[in-house]
């Protein structure tokens, strides 16, 4: 009997490239190596091309086998995140790459989560002297210096199918109580004078939470499209400073940057009067609907309509019945194609507080206007009337101009002026001479007429934070009192807002 090898020389040529290629085909699933020992292992008469197949066979082999030991180091590397000096180079660049991926999704998912959010802070300081004759005591002149810090946040309040959310956080800090002038209609000279009551430490500053309410913006119609609507119910509840919504103005309705003097700041009869009912920093809870209807650009107009816990509700020490309430429609137009924006309001007060120290119910209304005159000026009047309540001044009229600096190079600076009335009540006119309201031991002087306010201001600005405003204001017949000298009072404000 012939052996394998015998057999495989006495075929002829084709035959043994034959026999060869049905033993490759059959041994495909065997290892290289042993493929390649068996073709080493055959006849010795082998062609040259024979030769060639298996030293190509056996390059394949080695090939495959480096390739099977890369993949394990590979895949031995990016079992774990660490980078080492011992990865192999395409690991290295593999991890790179998958660490920049996780970056870019990190910072994307930050900036998701930061959109809709916006911070204010400005930190607001202001020195005032004041005459001699105008002071409480009228001894000597008197000088004091304060500041006030803001932080306010607004954030994303969530949605509801179109309807947008937004909470909205205000906190406020100071120190220093501002300058104690002789009795006037005017609650201060220095509206951002501002210091906890109750601080037996006058070295230290206290924050009060200021503001913090909800608001839910709800487009109109219902089931539209909300970024083409034009119209607009805002719904708002918490703890609220009532002049954000009511009786705004552009030209005098900002202590830190305009008009000082609180007569010119807010309706005079709302604030300065005490008509709006809020706690002794001016916030109180509350709750707001307003429609907006914005069709029309140039004539956009709306209705507010707001109630707000008035006395010992304000500051939720107490019932908030007979709430402070008060309904505005304003709406704007164009003098001239320059804009202006106009206000009218009445208000009712169930809890209006009397110079007598009764409560009862005060009732007014109100205006407040803002046009431009021209591109560089601004105009103001606001005016107040009560029509029940027992008050000690009863009118108020005030008017007066904002001017940018454009006319003398300094478009960034303004120069704001202003005047306004306060006229006696017929009621305070009668009873005054019975009165102490000062508590000096002496009953006060009979009241007639009007006080008379005036102010100058000019707002430079040194950067893009920072802002100086020298200031100077004029009060004739002090409550109302004819025979009371005049106070002068010069200051100058500072402010740095980011």
């Amino acid at each position: 009997m012939m052996s394998p090898h015998a057999c495989f020389a006495a075929l002829p040529p084709e035959g043994a490239q034959a026999f060869l290629g049905a033993a490759l085909r059959k041994a495909w699933h065997l290892k290289p190596i042993a493929l390649v020992a068996a073709l080493v292992a055959g006849p010795a008469g082998a062609s040259d091309d024979m030769q060639t197949l298996i030293a190509e066979v056996r390059r394949l082999a080695d090939r495959v086998e480096t390739l099977e030991k890369n993949n394990k180091e590979l895949e031995q590397s990016l079992a774990t995140e660490r980078l080492s000096e011992k990865d192999p180079e395409l690991a290295t660049r593999l991890k790179a790459v998958e660490f920049q991926t996780l970056s870019m999704q990190k910072q994307a998912r930050q900036i998701e989560a930061l959109e809709g959010i916006s911070v204010g802070a400005s930190l607001t300081g202001v020195a005032q002297r004041v005459n001699r004759e105008g002071t409480a005591g009228g001894a000597s002149r008197q000088s004091r210096a304060n500041y006030r810090g803001d932080i306010s946040v607004t954030l994303p309040g969530g949605s509801m199918g179109d309807i947008e959310g937004s909470i909205f956080t205000h906190v406020r800090f100071g120190q220093g109580d501002g300058l104690g002038l002789r009795p006037t209609y005017t609650s201060t000279a220095n509206t951002t004078a501002f210091q906890v009551s109750g601080v037996s430490d006058a070295d230290s500053s206290f924050a009060i939470l200021a503001q913090a309410w909800y608001q839910l913006k709800v487009p109109l119609p219902r089931g539209g499209v909300p970024a083409q609507s034009k119209e607009h119910v805002h719904l708002t509840f918490g703890k609220i400073d009532s002049f954000v919504f009511f009786d705004q103005n552009i030209a005098a309705d900002d202590e830190s940057r305009k008009f000082l003097n609180n007569a010119f700041v807010h309706n005079p009869l709302l604030d300065s009067g005490g008509d709006t009912g809020a706690d002794r920093y001016g916030f109180a809870p509350g709750a707001i609907v307003q429609y907006v209807n914005e069709h029309n650009k140039a004539g956009a107009w709306g209705l507010s309509l707001g109630a707000f816990g008035a006395g010992p509700g304000a500051n939720f020490s107490g019932s908030l019945g007979k709430p402070y309430v008060i309904a505005q429609a304003d709406t704007t137009w164009r003098f001239n194609q320059l804009p202006g924006n106009y206000r009218a309001y009445v208000w009712t007060n169930g809890q209006g507080a009397g110079y007598d120290g009764i409560t009862r119910r005060h009732s007014g209304f109100g205006m407040s206007i803002d046009q431009k005159v021209s591109d560089w000026t601004t105009a103001f009047v606001r005016y107040g009337h009560h029509s029940s309540g027992r008050v000690r001044f009863d009118r108020a009229l005030t008017v007066g101009a904002e001017i940018a600096g454009n006319a003398w190079g300094r478009g960034a600076d303004s120069l704001g002026a202003a005047f306004g009335l306060l006229r006696t009540s017929s009621a305070y006119h009668r009873d005054s001479p019975t009165l102490d309201l000062d508590g000096d031991g002496l009953l006060d002087p009979r009241a007639s007429g009007n006080e008379r306010i005036a102010e100058l201001y000019y707002r430079l600005r040194v950067n893009e934070h920072l802002e100086l405003s020298p200031d100077f204001q004029l009060i004739q017949r002090p409550g109302g009192d004819g025979g009371a000298p005049s106070i002068k009072v010069a200051g100058v404000r500072a402010k740095v807002s980011f």
